[in-house]
């Protein structure tokens, strides 16, 4: 069950992402998913320490969870970002 709740709540959480960044033409329903997924990883190893928030990825689904996992795929797609054009955005 928490496969799917990770799927689900990744995918959701790497589509606003991805609006936020403006590169929600470029990424389908796979790429919103991954980049949930590991935006929420990264948010664990690096946000989560600094606010005592643990991510989707760690089992907590609450707002706190939510935002840091938010974060996390945001910062994300701001390096791919950075790196692919040369911009954040």
């Amino acid at each position: 069950m928490n496969i799917i709740i990770w799927l689900v709540v990744g995918g959701f959480l790497g589509w606003l992402a991805s609006l936020l960044m403006n590169t929600d033409g470029q990424q389908g329903l796979i790429l919103n998913v991954v980049v949930g997924i590991v935006g929420a990883t990264i948010a664990g190893w690096f946000i989560s320490p600094l606010v005592g928030v643990a991510t989707i990825n760690q089992g907590n689904i609450s707002l706190g969870g939510l935002v840091v996992s938010f974060l996390g795929a945001s910062l994300l797609l701001a390096v791919v970002n950075l790196l692919r054009r040369g911009s954040l955005r």
